[in-house]
C-alpha cells in the first residue's frame, strides 16, 4: 500500500490560496505535500509512491456537502451511512455534514457517537448537526456543549422550522458560546400545507399550492434575529427569488448571515412536476423560472456561499403513490457536480467560483478541515474529469440505488 501519492500534471483550482495553474500534487500520509521540496524518489522508497496522471483533470479541494440525510439511525432501508457515503465519493465529495432528523432523532450524545461509530468505515468523511431542539419538537433546547464535545458542528431542526422566535434566539445565542452553526430550515408552517409551489401549474394540477412566502417570511425572521443579536445564521435550501433578496440585503448591511441553494433550484422549475411526477416532490418545493433565474444569479454575486444537495432518498413505497400521499425527497449527491458544472459553462459562475461553493466554503461555514490544497493540510482531494461522460443510470448507483428516487 503506497504511503505517497503523485497527482501530476492537472490544473490545480486552489482559490484559498489564489492558485490557478498546471502543476503536480503530492499527497504524503495523508497530507498535502510540497512537491518541489524533496523530489518523490529521494524522499521515500519508489515502490511506495503511486502516480496519477491528472492531464486534462481539475485537481481541486475535496468537495464537501454541508446538506445530507444518511438516514442511520432508524431508517436503513432507505439509505444508511455507508451507502451514502459511497454515493457522495463517486459524486466527488470528500466530506458530508448529515441532518438529525433520524429516528431517533439526533439530539444527544448517543446517537452522535452512533453516527460517528458507522462513518469510521465509510467511504467520506461525515460530520453530524445535531437537533436545535429536544427531537425537534421545538420546545426546549437539546445540550449544546454536550453534543459539540462529541463532534457536532452544528445544530438544525432540518426537516421542521423552529416555530419559536424566543427559542431560535436562544439557540443562536447558546450555538455561539460553544462555537457552533445554527442551519435554519426557514419554513412558516401556517402557509406550507400545500404540496407545491403556488402557481400556475399547481392550478392546473389542482394542487394544492406552497407560496414563496411561506419560506421567506421565516428567512426575514432569522435575520432579524441575526442582526438583533449580531450573531451567525446559516439558511438552508433556499428556492425563491424574494429569499434570495433579503439574504443579499442583509449581507450588505453586514448581518453575520450564508446560506445554501441546491442544484434542483438552479436547474428545474415546478413545470418538472407535469404529469404528477413525485420525484420532482420536495420541501421547499420547485419553484417559478423567476426564481430558477434569481438563484442563479445569486450563486453569481455571492449572495449564495454553498452548494448543497439536500440529498434526501426514500424508498419506491413512498414515491410510487399518489402526489398528495408522496414523500418530499431527493436525491444529488451523484449528481450535483455535473449540475453545477453546467453553470461554469453557461457563464453564470467561474471555475474558481465553482470550487468556492462547493468546497473551500462549506469548509469555512463549518469550521472543518478541507477547503484548501495548502502544504500540510489533510489531503482530501477531488479530481475532475471533464472529458468523462456520466450517463445517470440507477444501476451504476450505490447499492440502495433501486429503493431511491430523484
Amino acid at each position: 500500500m503506497p504511503t505517497s501519492l503523485l497527482i501530476k500534471n492537472g490544473r490545480i483550482i486552489d482559490p484559498a490560496n489564489k492558485v490557478d495553474c498546471i502543476r503536480d500534487l503530492l499527497i504524503v500520509d495523508g497530507r498535502i505535500a510540497d512537491p518541489t521540496a524533496v523530489p518523490p524518489s529521494e524522499s521515500s522508497d519508489s515502490s511506495e509512491i503511486q502516480e496519477i496522471d491528472a492531464a486534462g483533470c481539475w485537481v481541486v479541494p475535496g468537495l464537501i456537502d454541508m446538506h445530507v440525510h444518511l438516514r442511520e439511525p432508524g431508517e436503513e432501508y432507505k439509505e444508511d451511512i455507508l451507502s451514502g457515503t459511497r454515493a457522495a465519493a463517486a459524486g466527488g465529495f470528500t466530506a458530508v455534514a448529515c441532518m438529525p432528523n433520524t429516528k431517533p432523532v439526533n439530539d444527544s450524545r448517543a446517537v452522535t457517537v452512533l453516527i460517528l461509530s458507522q462513518a469510521e468505515k465509510a467511504d467520506a468523511r461525515v460530520y453530524p448537526v445535531a437537533a436545535i431542539s429536544q427531537n425537534s419538537q421545538g420546545n426546549a433546547l437539546t445540550e449544546f456543549g454536550e453534543l459539540k464535545a462529541n463532534g457536532v458542528v452544528a445544530v438544525s431542526d432540518d426537516g421542521l422550522p423552529v416555530r419559536d422566535s424566543q427559542l431560535m434566539r436562544r439557540a443562536m445565542e447558546y450555538a455561539d458560546d460553544h462555537g457552533l452553526l445554527v442551519i435554519s430550515h426557514s419554513e412558516e408552517p401556517s402557509l406550507s400545507n400545500g404540496v407545491m409551489n403556488e402557481g400556475i401549474i399547481s392550478t392546473r394540477l389542482g394542487l394544492k399550492g406552497i407560496p414563496t412566502a411561506a419560506e421567506s417570511i421565516m428567512v426575514y425572521r432569522e435575520i432579524a434575529l441575526a442582526e438583533c443579536l449580531g450573531k451567525r445564521v446559516h439558511i438552508a435550501h433556499v428556492s425563491c427569488a424574494m429569499s434570495a433578496e433579503l439574504i443579499r440585503s442583509a449581507k450588505a448591511r453586514g448581518v453575520r448571515v450564508t446560506a445554501e441553494t441546491a442544484p434542483h433550484y438552479f436547474t428545474l422549475t415546478d413545470e418538472a412536476v407535469m404529469g404528477y411526477t413525485t420525484n420532482a416532490k420536495m420541501n421547499p418545493p420547485l419553484r417559478s423560472e423567476k426564481d430558477r433565474q434569481a438563484i442563479r444569479q445569486g450563486l453569481a454575486d455571492g449572495t449564495f456561499d454553498a452548494i448543497a444537495t439536500d440529498h434526501a432518498p426514500h424508498s419506491m413505497l413512498e414515491k410510487e403513490v399518489e402526489f398528495d400521499r408522496a414523500m418530499n425527497g431527493i436525491i444529488g449527491l451523484e449528481t450535483s457536480l455535473p449540475l453545477s458544472l453546467a453553470l461554469v459553462r453557461e457563464g453564470v459562475i467561474n471555475e474558481q467560483k465553482l470550487v468556492e461553493l462547493m468546497s473551500v466554503n462549506p469548509a469555512r461555514i463549518l469550521g472543518v478541515e478541507g477547503g484548501t490544497l495548502s502544504t500540510g493540510a489533510v489531503a482530501d482531494v477531488t479530481v475532475i474529469n471533464l472529458t468523462l461522460p456520466l450517463p445517470i443510470l440507477k444501476s451504476r448507483w450505490s447499492r440502495k440505488a433501486r429503493t431511491r428516487h430523484f
